[in-house]
């Protein structure tokens, strides 16, 4: 029994650290920061507007917004000068020279998604979501033009292949699916056509029949029923080689209460049967 006990406790304490280090590791992979973009789109405007901001579930410090640009590599993104917070950047006026790929770090060297910024001094941009989209939801490419607020025909091409017109200038894919990933502009005519934006599309998985942390505990419980099992069959076994002398100790004497009434028929020498019992 004793070491039966000594096993279960070091499997015990094994699942135990086990489990610890898987918890440890997925809150690890739950810090990672997402950037994020307002507005949400990847082609801006010369002059334009942007707001960038690490999102890490509520907490966003110890990230930094950086970038690559063709000025600066590696180089930190302004922060919003009255706020002071260094996971947000707010560019005012967005210059050309501000074109290129954006991420979050932390101190750790940590970084999260990448977002290519594109601004252009043209007359035409594509607005298209800047994170990838999910799998089965519908995604819309709006088509831009800078000196009219009105809706313009638009001219769709995804990988430089024309794609439809669109009256309104914009353009709605339904269901998208990862087939519908590619690189994607627009044309006005009269007014000029667009950069390229890659419109990504993020797999919908289905959801797991059982959390992580049963799936850890499943091998842990099915190794502690064996041994529950073990433990009750050597506590029988034990318990059986215990009885076994008392029983034949019992039938020693049966046989001799037995066999003191026949002595007592045919020899009633109270003596003689006292005999027989020592």
């Amino acid at each position: 029994m004793q070491p039966s006990i000594q096993l279960f406790s070091q499997l015990l304490s094994q699942s135990v650290s086990q489990q610890r280090g898987s918890m440890e590791i997925t809150m690890l992979c739950t810090v990672v920061a997402t950037l994020t973009v307002l507005p949400n789109r990847s082609q801006f405007f010369q002059y334009e507007s942007v707001s960038l901001s690490c999102g890490q579930q509520g907490n966003s410090s110890g990230w930094r917004v950086k970038r690559n640009t063709s000025r600066i590599t590696n180089g930190d993104c302004p922060a919003f000068l009255d706020r002071g917070n260094d996971s947000n950047c707010f560019i005012e006026e967005a210059y050309l020279s501000e074109t290129g790929v954006y991420w979050c770090e932390s101190g750790a060297g940590v970084c999260s998604n990448t977002i290519n910024i594109s601004v252009t001094a043209g007359s035409v941009i594509l607005e298209s979501p800047v994170l990838p989209v999910m799998e089965g939801d519908d995604v819309t490419l709006r088509c831009t033009n800078i000196t009219s607020s009105s809706n313009l025909t638009a001219d769709f091409y995804k990988d430089d292949v024309f794609i439809r017109s669109s009256s309104t200038g914009n353009m709605t894919i339904h269901s998208v699916s990862e087939a519908d990933e590619g690189l994607y502009r627009c044309n006005i005519s009269a007014a000029g056509q667009s950069t390229g934006s890659w419109l990504r599309v993020r797999a919908r998985h289905p959801e797991p029949p059982q959390s992580p942390l049963a799936l850890d505990l499943l091998p842990v419980v099915n190794v502690a029923l064996f041994l529950v099992s073990v433990s009750v069959m050597l506590l029988c076994l034990c318990r059986s080689h215990k009885g076994e002398p008392m029983r034949r100790h019992s039938l020693s004497f049966s046989s001799v209460a037995v066999y003191r009434p026949v002595r007592r028929i045919h020899a009633p020498d109270p003596v003689l049967a006292n005999k027989a019992c020592s």
